[in-house]
């Protein structure tokens, strides 16, 4: 949600990183900007026309770290790694951490491994704390908020937190260079396949093997294979990291969903679309002037228009009274959510965006990550550890299942039911679902939003919903989703053959 986070892949955005076509700057580099611009007596600011801030060029540039990289040397250095891990994204980097800690030799392969990551990620804190990364985030809010309507808004009593890029990969790079893990900065243009290794080539003409070789390059990729057409919704999103005159967001809430459409009332052709594909915004309050906002589809398919999504937030914040001083970044955001999972197993294992993990009904990713990459290293240990060497197709079995057991993709088949019954959603029925939605018991809607339940405890979510949903709720629900509870219920038979 949001850029739920936004997990974060390379298929549908400009070139440079992932689904995010900004740059970056560090937070207090940000704060130092912000005060700078304000305190100055000869800066000439150019604010935004009665809240259209798209004429506004975002100003940031791109950042990378300071780290000397022991980089893999084909003059000195043998050819082979037990493990190959292609991107060096917060799934990539977070994996090379964990099985590089088991004496495992990786390599990490990307032409720019030190470059900032641009992606503005949110996360629950409680989800980092339970992974000892709660010193990687840079802004904390105590509580959030949902908007349902003009008159109606929920507060949830669980903290969240914007990660900070630089603090987050600086960590992990760290831990990698201890261990020690390599580094080759290259494009890879072809994954091979023998019996027992595989081998990647690369643009800048090395050759590299591996006993195995791991994607985490992000949606665009195409070295793993599906065997079941892509049929993913999509969630799209444009954002700001911007300095506002000001704006009427409590500082101590970040704002989860605002489903509010007041701001549509003087525009009938949008409000007329967004009854019928509906936006929210999502906001991260810094102060009372440096602030993050970010028109969001939840999930559509076809996917919505991009130019759409800018418009009305162009009238939202005319209509919320914010106008833009500065535009620092801007991110478009299109994350693939649901849809089938990769051919399991095969004989590039992944992770990150490709694998499937993007929670389908939500779009977070970056905690589950994050928590699923020790899982991921500890089945590559038992294969390729000092102790044993399990290597070509029984070693593809274990890590694949490794990260996909059986009850996982049984519930991911839940979670994509929960992302078509969305999808048939309009306005009012979206705003009926989730105020009964954040009215369950918090167990619920946390374990879920956290993908953190079983599939019997999904069941029981599923049942307290269409009790506490209101008759309007359980209408719209009842007769919109038969269709995709048939198709997960039939998954869920296919799974259990």
């Amino acid at each position: 949600m949001g850029t739920l986070l936004g997990q974060l892949s390379s298929a549908f955005a400009p070139p440079k990183n992932k689904f995010f076509g900004s740059p970056t700057i560090s937070f207090s580099s940000l704060k130092s900007q912000h005060s700078l611009s304000r305190k100055g007596t000869h800066q000439k600011v150019r604010i935004s026309k009665f809240g259209n801030f798209l004429d506004l060029k975002p100003e940031s540039q791109p950042e990378f770290l300071d780290f000397e990289l022991p980089l893999y040397d084909p003059s000195c250095d043998r050819s082979h790694f037990d493990v190959i891990i292609i991107g060096t994204g917060p799934a990539g980097l977070r994996l090379a951490e964990q099985v590089s800690l088991h004496g495992i030799k990786v390599c990490c392969v990307d032409p720019s491994p030190l470059s900032v990551w641009p992606n503005n990620y949110g996360v629950w804190v409680d989800e980092f704390e339970n992974l000892g990364l709660e010193d990687c985030l840079d802004k904390t809010w105590p509580m959030a908020c949902v908007y349902i309507d003009d008159q109606k808004t929920k507060y949830l009593g669980r903290a969240y937190g914007r990660v900070g890029r630089e603090k987050i990969k600086s960590k992990l790079l760290e831990n990698c260079l201890w261990n020690p893990v390599k580094f080759h900065k290259a494009k890879v243009w072809k994954v091979k396949h023998d019996e027992f290794e595989s081998a990647i080539e690369c643009d800048d003409g090395s050759e590299l093997k591996a006993s195995l070789v791991v994607d985490a390059s992000g949606f665009a990729s195409t070295f793993v294979e599906y065997d079941k057409p892509r049929n993913h919704g999509y969630q799209l999103a444009h954002g700001i990291l911007a300095e506002v005159e000001n704006h009427p967001f409590d500082l101590d809430k970040m704002v989860l969903m605002d489903w509010r459409d007041s701001h549509l009332q003087n525009e009938p052709y949008l409000r007329v679309k967004n009854s019928r594909l509906p936006t929210f915004l999502y906001v991260m309050p810094f102060d009372s002037h440096l602030i993050f906002l970010e028109e969001t589809s939840l999930v559509s398919r076809p996917i919505l228009s991009y130019m759409e999504i800018k418009q009305r937030m162009v009238a939202r914040l005319r209509h919320l009274g914010i106008r833009v001083k500065r535009v620092i970044e801007d991110e478009k955001c299109v994350i693939p959510m649901g849809g089938p999972l990769p051919k399991i197993p095969q004989s590039v294992m992944a992770i990150g965006g490709t694998s499937g993990i993007v929670h389908p009904s939500t779009g977070y990713m970056v905690a589950r990550a994050m928590a699923l990459a020790p899982v991921v290293a500890d089945a590559i240990a038992e294969c390729l550890g000092s102790t044993r060497m399990i290597r070509g197709r029984p070693l593809h079995d274990r890590v694949w299942n490794g990260l996909w057991p059986n009850e996982l993709r049984r519930v991911r088949e839940f979670n994509t039911f929960g992302m078509e019954t969305l999808l048939k959603l309009d306005l009012n029925a979206t705003r009926g679902f989730f105020d009964a939605f954040f009215d369950l018991d918090p167990y619920y809607w946390q374990g879920f939003l956290s993908t953190r339940l079983s599939l019997r405890e999904l069941v029981s979510l599923g049942l307290s919903l269409m009790l506490g949903a209101s008759n309007s709720s359980k209408f719209d629900i009842v007769t919109k989703c038969p269709v995709p509870l048939a198709r997960m219920m039939g998954n869920l038979a296919l799974e259990a053959i």
